[in-house]
Parts: structure tokens; C-alpha cells; sequence
């Protein structure tokens, strides 16, 4: 702040966010084409009937606001009951057990993200992102004047990360390293020996794994989710989550920032105060809706939530196998897990389109169909697709992708494709 002023010393890339790029799409589209709005960019599968919440999260939301026990204000830190279930949640995926103090309830996963990055924040640090990755962590980051470094993933092995690349970006002012599993943008979902070879690392290099599991359990391929904390013991792991996205309630803000470190390296009572301390100026969720998760998570049927991933691997299988129909774009990894995956365009085969933002918002206006450019999630010239929706919008909206790609492609190209069939 200089003189009274606000800092705009922001680099533009920083603020890049989903939100803001799919608002400037939405007002591309033209309505005059008389086609309906589809939009594919947004990780709400609420949009969509397909995808609801299960009958015992409303009951239990209903019960505590009718209680009328819950209408103050909750300890910042969350409500004891609230925080307790949690820790008993996350702790059957562990080889340990967590306590409630383990726990603090977040505003939203967003919101851990914020309370992670805070607490590890100091002059001269850096952080390690995955890139592509969640535009959110730059964000903040940017906010905490912490310097990002990239590590990339691999799409030709699955978006693994970049094991060696972490370890050559690291150095002795690193404080954290990002892990997003299940993955998004790219719809992987990491086996345990991956996530062991991070951990090791991590620990070698004396940081903290932040753990990114908004996504938990949506896993339909073949490695089966493995939470980060079950490498606690190892390297100390800060466990990020939410009820948002396996329980399809995104709205009502319900996440939780959590200590996974059996060994208490991260356990230091001047660390913990300061965390509390922070949550003191933060505004977590509605008491009321704290209130409901105990019985939210320990009511809920198996049943929902294996629908929830049958439904899933339906749509990634309906979008796989269009977009192998599609000229100038590939798949060259199949979703195993999360809601997106993400697309490769062959800009040199697409007459008079420039980049991937280019792309999107062309399509906005001639198709009225949203995808996210894959310059939001720092992998340029490639796509992302959330395929959290109806078969039928998605098979429409897919049906459009093709028919725009193929109005574009460069006359050469296409008698090369004909050829080939």
C-alpha cells in the first residue's frame, strides 16, 4: 500500500479465475441462435437433475433450523459436534485416528485453501503448484505476496506429477506443496504408490503436503482413492475437503482445514494458536448447517453415493467416446475420478482461431456452449470439460462441439480426414 492506496501491483495471470472467465463467456452467447444455453465449464452438478443431494441432508438441515438450538453464533473453530464428526469421517481411511482438535471448519473448501496458505505464508517463501491446477491456489497465493512455483503433470502418464521437477524447484525457502486427488482439472485419481513417492519427497525436503480432496471418494477407474494422510506419518499433511462435491451441496458451504500429522511435527502450540487465532476473524459456515453434519455423514446410505459414481462413469464414458469423433481435439487420458477432464486442440488444423480462449468463445457464440479454456488452469491450447451432467445435455452440447470443429477445420485437414476413412 502506497500513500493511502491499494496495492495493484497483482501480475494479470494471478487473477485469472473460473468464475470470472465462464461470466465473460456467458455474455458471448447469442441468444438470437435459438439454440438452449449448455454449459459444460462449471463444477456444479447441481445444474443438472441427474444429481442431487441425498433425502437425509435436507432432513438433518431442516431439523437443526427448526431446533431453533442453532441460530448464534458457533465457535470460530466449528461446532464441537461438527468437528468431531469430521475427524471420525476422514479417520476411517487412516491407519491413525484424528481427534476433533484435528479439525476446523471451514466457508468452503475455497476457504481451507485460504486458511493453508495463510498459515504457511512468510517474506521470501514459495509455494509448488501442479500445473494445470486450480486457479484459486495462485490466487490467494498472490494475495499472500508468496511466490508460485509450477510442477507439471503428466498427461501421457496419467497426470502423475513431475517427481523430479519438484525436488528441482524446491529450495529453502519452499513451504508447501499442492496435491489436488482427485484431480481437477484432469480427472485423475493418483494410486498409493504415487502418492507415497510425493510424501517421500515432501518429507526430504522438509515441507508439508497440502492435500486437495474436495474431490474424496469420486473415484470410478481402476486405482481406488487413497487419501494423502495415510502418508501423515511421513510428512506432515494438511487435509483439505468439503461436503460440496460428493454430497452435491456445493451451496451450502461446508468444508474443513485438517491436521493429518500423527507424529505432531505440525502440532507445535504456537502453530495451533495461530491458526485459531486466525479463524477468529474468519466467517465459517451457518451454524445451522454444522449442525446437520453429524447426522448428514453418518446417516448417509451408500447407495447415494454409489449412484452418484455410477452416474459419473456413465458421462465420462459418453464424453470420451464423442470426443473421439471430434476433429482437432484428443483426450489423451481418460478420467478415472472428479467431475472434469481435460482436451487438447490442434490449433494448426482450425482455420483463423488463435488460442484456446479464442476457441471458447467462438463456440459461446455460434453454439451457445460453455467449455473452460485451459489457459484457466495454466495448460494453454487445451480444454477443460466438466461432464458432471445429464446425458442428454451433454450429449447435445458434445454434438455441437463437433459440428463447430468441423465448420472450422482447415480445408486440408479435412480432405486428410476423409482419406483416412
Amino acid at each position: 500500500m502506497e500513500n493511502g492506496g491499494l496495492n495493484h501491483e497483482m501480475d494479470t495471470a494471478s487473477t485469472i479465475t473460473i468464475k470470472g472467465i465462464l461470466s465473460l463467456l456467458m455474455q458471448s452467447v447469442d441468444e438470437k441462435n435459438g439454440k438452449r444455453l449448455i454449459s459444460l465449464g462449471m463444477g456444479d452438478p447441481t445444474v443438472y437433475s441427474c444429481f442431487h443431494t441425498t433425502h437425509v441432508a435436507g432432513e438433518a438441515v431442516v431439523e437443526a433450523l427448526q431446533s431453533e438450538k442453532f441460530n448464534g453464533y458457533s465457535p470460530t473453530v466449528g461446532l464441537p459436534q461438527t468437528r468431531r464428526a469430521i475427524a471420525e469421517y476422514l479417520s476411517c481411511d487412516l491407519p491413525y485416528k484424528l481427534s476433533s482438535d484435528d479439525v476446523f471448519v471451514t466457508s468452503g473448501c475455497t476457504q481451507a485453501i485460504d486458511v493453508a496458505l495463510s498459515m504457511l505464508a512468510r517474506p521470501g517463501a514459495n509455494i509448488l503448484l501442479p500445473r494445470p491446477g486450480f486457479p484459486i491456489y495462485e490466487l490467494c497465493a498472490t494475495f499472500r505476496r508468496l511466490e508460485v512455483r509450477y510442477f507439471d503433470l503428466l498427461p501421457e502418464r496419467g497426470w502423475e506429477v513431475d517427481l523430479d521437477s519438484i525436488e528441482a524447484l524446491a529450495d529453502q525457502n519452499t513451504v508447501g506443496l499442492v496435491i489436488i486427488n482427485p484431480g481437477n482439472p484432469c480427472g485423475n485419481v493418483y494410486s498409493y504408490q504415487h502418492l507415497e513417492k510425493i510424501a517421500e519427497i515432501a518429507e526430504k525436503l522438509k515441507i508439508p503436503v497440502i492435500a486437495d480432496e474436495v474431490y474424496g471418494h469420486l473415484a470410478f477407474g481402476d486405482n481406488p482413492f487413497v487419501p494423502m494422510g495415510v502418508f501423515g506419518s511421513i510428512v506432515p499433511v494438511l487435509t483439505l475437503g468439503s461436503l460440496s462435491k460428493r454430497w452435491i451441496v456445493p451451496g451450502w458451504r461446508l468444508g474443513w482445514f485438517v491436521i493429518s500429522d500423527p507424529c505432531g511435527m505440525f502440532k507445535n502450540p504456537k502453530i495451533v494458536e495461530r491458526i485459531k487465532k486466525y479463524f477468529d476473524i474468519l466467517g465459517g459456515p451457518a451454524t445451522f448447517i454444522q449442525a446437520a453434519v453429524p447426522r448428514i455423514i453418518g446417516q448417509t446410505d451408500e447407495v447415494f453415493f454409489q449412484k452418484t459414481i455410477n452416474t459419473l462413469k456413465q458421462t465420462s464414458d459418453i464424453c470420451c467416446d464423442m470426443i473421439k469423433e471430434i476433429p482437432c481435439i484428443t483426450c489423451p487420458h481418460k478420467p478415472q475420478g472428479s467431475m472434469a477432464v481435460m482436451i487438447k486442440v490442434n490449433l494448426s488444423s482450425l482455420e483463423n482461431i488463435s488460442d484456446d480462449i479464442d476457441f471458447c468463445f467462438r463456440l459461446a457464440k455460434e453454439e451457445s456452449v460453455i467449455i473452460l479454456p485451459g489457459t484457466a488452469v495454466g495448460l494453454k491450447n487445451w480444454l477443460r470439460i466438466t461432464f458432471a451432467a445429464d446425458p442428454h445435455s451433454l450429449k447435445e452440447a458434445l454434438g455441437r462441439l463437433k459440428s463447430f470443429c468441423k465448420r472450422h477445420t482447415k480445408l486440408t485437414a479435412a480432405i486428410l480426414e476423409v482419406q483416412a476413412i
